[in-house]
């Protein structure tokens, strides 16, 4: 399989005099996911948790409902890309032709060959009451992000989504040049462990667009929080979702956008023991 990070020669070009030197940038492939021998989507993205994009992008996209309708995986490579076979019993697969995209998408593109204004800002699903969390839990949680994302930390230039909670820390991590693929990587990631997305965060390193948010409310978190600033549509898209979104989070402090009750001080006694930390 394709290695995610890969080594190339440069020029450097500072303080006035050039230098040679090699430097680790992310790699970027096509990646296509097919159901039942016909192609949905070509996305582009990073070559590593494939297992985990496949499925997360198949539940964020509604063709399967639960990890469980997915019958067999497998990824194949070719010279200039990887196929992501997926096959799903008969009567989960009918309705996938008349939804398949048609046109390959840029990087981490989370809307590409959507042909229709309705189905790209369709409403996300409506998550459950969760639960609350203190201010220091949340700045903690955005703290213990950047030592465990390993590709980002030789190349800088790829996005993370991680999951907390109170009692694990960092459940799980995952990292892509595309920042909806990283989200979708880690939704595959809880789905075959069978988290319970309600007790805790998801965490990214990006904007915070509407599709960012549908994808959230698909895994089922209540609580989204993000380095970056939201969109407009995103903040509409997230209180209509009953999701708390939290954003330009800091060392320092952070913004709270929609459903501020689940932030409170003194909220959340538990500690972290992080038992497990899923970053492969």
């Amino acid at each position: 399989m394709h290695d995610p990070v890969r080594s190339v020669s440069r020029t450097i070009w500072r303080h006035g005099g050039a230098s040679e030197g090699l430097r680790a940038v992310p790699e970027e492939t096509a990646l296509a996911i097919t159901y039942n021998g016909g192609t949905y989507a070509v996305m582009m993205g990073s070559p590593d948790n494939l297992h985990d994009f496949a499925i997360g992008f198949s539940l964020s996209e509604g063709v399967v409902k639960s990890a469980a309708e997915i019958q067999s995986f497998e990824a194949v490579e070719f010279d200039d890309g990887i196929e992501l076979r997926m096959w799903l019993a008969t009567d989960t697969a009918e309705g996938i032709s008349a939804r398949r995209r048609q046109i390959a998408g840029p990087t981490g593109c989370g809307l590409c060959g959507i042909d229709s204004i309705a189905e790209a800002i369709k409403p996300a699903a409506i998550v459950g009451p969760g639960r609350v969390f203190a201010p220091e839990q949340i700045m903690a949680a955005m703290q213990d992000i950047p030592s465990l994302q390993k590709i980002n930390i030789e190349t800088r230039a790829v996005h993370a989504a991680a999951f907390w909670t109170p009692a694990r820390g960092i459940v799980a991590l995952r990292e892509d040049v595309g920042r909806h693929n990283a989200l979708d990587k880690l939704a595959g990631a809880l789905a075959q462990d069978q988290v319970d997305a309600s007790e805790g965060m998801v965490l990214l390193t990006s904007r915070v667009s509407v599709e960012m948010v549908q994808k959230t409310a698909a895994i089922g978190a209540s609580v989204m929080v993000s380095v970056s600033a939201p969109t407009a549509l995103a903040i509409r898209m997230a209180e209509a979702a009953n999701i708390t979104l939290v954003a330009v989070a800091r060392a320092d402090g952070f913004e709270i956008f929609t459903h501020s009750h689940r932030v409170a001080s003194g909220a959340g006694a538990q500690g972290n023991d992080h038992a497990h930390i899923d970053v492969a």
